[in-house]
């Protein structure tokens, strides 16, 4: 079993990296917004895994700058994700609000609508 996933995860790597989006262009200062807006983000993530795949793409695609942590290989990034997400799941997107509120939010779904929600209030493509 841990073959066929091994084999399967590289088959999505190499068709993520033959069919990557182009990014989005935008004036300097739009990016500068967007980047600042972004900044208090992290993805808590899976090289392999599809769901993860998929959230990249669509940051990708936006032109975002999100902090990617992989919480598969790096112990420190698993616990931090168990201890303070609550869960051992991926992809978590991890949003500081402010110095003391943190939102852990799952599901590539959710994720990905959430990005497009914080453009649409920049107002920037």
């Amino acid at each position: 079993m841990k073959s066929i996933r091994f084999i399967i995860g590289r088959l999505i790597l190499l068709l993520d990296f033959l069919t990557r989006p182009s990014p989005v262009s935008r004036s300097h200062e739009d990016q500068d917004r967007v980047d600042a807006a972004t900044s208090h983000f992290s993805l808590y993530q899976f090289n392999a895994c599809p769901f993860c795949v998929k959230v990249r793409r669509h940051m990708r695609r936006r032109s975002l700058k999100i902090k990617l942590r992989d919480a598969k290989s790096n112990i420190e990034i698993k616990n931090e994700l168990i201890k303070e997400g609550g869960r051992h799941k991926v992809p978590c997107l991890r949003i500081e609000i402010g110095d003391e509120e943190i939102k852990w939010l799952y599901s590539s779904d959710k994720i990905c609508a959430f990005l497009d929600d914080q453009l649409n209030k920049l107002k920037v493509v």
